[in-house]
């Protein structure tokens, strides 16, 4: 495992074995089984090109009304509890007692893509983002506080941790592009990106 400092985010490189990938695969199974990833539209009604779904307390949304957390899935469902393997991550990288309200999951399937955006929809920011790579290469871009100038682009490969924490908490960030079948750890090919977020 390597650590990686880049503009103040913290890239743990291989910090999932194969097998604890694997582990938290299956672990999110009946996650993605009870609360099916879907395609959220920007405030704009444009499809995003990514699908998602949550876990947690409360879940991320984007449609037309604008972007939010919500205590429910689109159709009305409670989300499901975060696995106990994802919260280890949080736990095991950040230090903190405190557990996310959030566990933000994007299916990035061939040709999707991340623009730039800050993650800034929480209350306390004093709180990192954990975001967790599984499955194809994506090309991670890091930008600034604020919009425009230079930015910085490395691949994040299946097992990765990227800790947006301290001054990289509201860095703009985005993936360009993946590696579509890349990775053997999805059978049918795709990046599976976590992102565990304290929103209260």
């Amino acid at each position: 495992m390597t650590r990686l400092l880049v503009r103040d985010f913290v890239i743990r490189k291989s910090y999932l074995s194969p097998a604890a990938q694997a582990a938290v695969i299956e672990a999110l199974r009946p996650v993605l089984k009870a609360a099916p990833p879907f395609t959220p539209e920007t405030p704009l009604g444009k499809p995003m090109s990514v699908r998602m779904t949550s876990a947690g307390a409360l879940g991320w949304i984007a449609d037309k009304t604008g972007y939010r957390y919500a205590a429910q899935h689109p159709k009305g469902i409670d989300w499901p509890a975060i696995p106990d393997p994802v919260l280890a991550i949080w736990h095991d990288l950040t230090g903190l007692a405190r557990t996310p309200d959030c566990c933000l999951i994007n299916y990035y399937g061939e040709g999707a893509r991340m623009g730039l955006h800050q993650d800034k929809d929480e209350a306390d920011f004093s709180y990192p983002v954990v975001s967790v790579s599984l499955g194809d290469d994506g090309l991670f871009r890091i930008g600034n506080p604020t919009r425009g100038g230079r930015t910085e682009s490395l691949w994040l490969n299946s097992g990765d941790v990227v800790v947006m924490g301290g001054p990289a908490r509201l860095s703009y960030h985005g993936v360009d592009r993946i590696r579509f079948k890349s990775s053997r750890l999805l059978p049918r090919g795709g990046r599976l990106n976590l992102t565990l977020r304290v929103v209260e």
